[in-house]
């Protein structure tokens, strides 16, 4: 499996070899103030579709195509994404590369780890001129394995194994927090805040690989394990899903539109507390 986290020097490699597109999804006026040498800038709006009260569902076919041959990717090209806060929204470009089926065979997505602060401070160059870009003609077509809708999680709920991980906060988790129509959980869903993942001191960089992996089993989370990660509009879940694509877990799916989705239905089952 190719690496999916890279950090500053191992992404510094890659942007030097070459070939690779490089895509930093800051807002204009810090991506005008320095970025990675080559980057081209997106905009996370063009990356999700909005039906309210439902957010952050994965746009069709044709908008992507047309997405990602604006900014020149070719098939089978690397890409390097990161972004200013937590690396949830470039985490979200690299899995809608994995829904597209663009990862696999020679090529390859990656997060930078600890975004463009952690390049800075690992003294790598920062280019201040934006490149043109060469427009592509790209073919997306979603394939689903890394995709679960609703109809998909109604149907596993009781599967003893796939593990459903709610990656928003605690009280989001537990219904305190009530961001649609109706406050909860999914039933059986385990509780992983996206932020535990993270090392707030040090540019929001992952922990060490054994302390996930230990913290995940804890909580029942296994690479044996089928996984699906949602949150309130699979921004931050789609962090935890390269996270555990980082660990080795082969089977991991994400919920676009997630508990803007389920939480707004009228009749899918919800759970409120702190349990599972």
């Amino acid at each position: 499996m190719p690496p999916i986290v890279l950090t500053p020097l191992e992404a510094a490699a890659s942007v030097r070899a070459g070939a690779v597109l490089v895509v930093d999804m800051r807002k204009s006026e810090a991506f005008a103030q320095g970025h990675v040498p080559g980057a081209v800038r997106l905009d996370y709006a063009a990356l999700v579709r909005e039906d309210p009260p439902v957010g952050g569902l994965l746009p069709d076919d044709a908008v992507l195509s047309a997405l990602f041959s604006s900014l020149g990717l070719e098939p089978g090209q690397p890409v390097l994404a990161y972004d200013d806060d937590g690396n949830g929204r470039a985490s979200r470009l690299i899995w809608t590369l994995h829904a597209i089926g663009h990862v696999g065979g020679h090529a390859d997505a990656a997060i930078l780890d600890g975004g463009f602060a952690a390049w800075c401070d690992a003294g790598q160059r920062v280019e201040h001129d934006a490149r043109p870009i060469a427009p592509s003609r790209y073919a997306a077509h979603a394939s689903g394995e890394a995709l679960a809708d609703r109809a998909w999680l109604l149907a596993h709920l009781e599967d003893p194994g796939v593990v459903l991980l709610d990656t928003r906060s605690a009280r989001e988790y537990s219904g305190q927090d009530v961001r649609a129509a109706r406050g909860g959980h999914i039933p059986g869903a385990l509780h992983f805040d996206w932020l535990r993942a993270m090392d707030a001191e040090h540019h929001r960089r992952l922990w060490p690989r054994e302390r996930l992996l230990a913290e995940l089993a804890a909580l029942g989370v296994t690479p044996q394990r089928e996984v699906v990660t949602y949150c309130q509009t699979h921004h931050r879940s789609s962090h935890t899903y390269v996270v555990l694509r980082s660990l080795g877990f082969e089977r991991v799916r994400g919920y676009p539109g997630a508990w803007s989705d389920w939480g707004n239905q009228p009749d899918t089952p919800v759970t409120v507390g702190d349990q599972p």
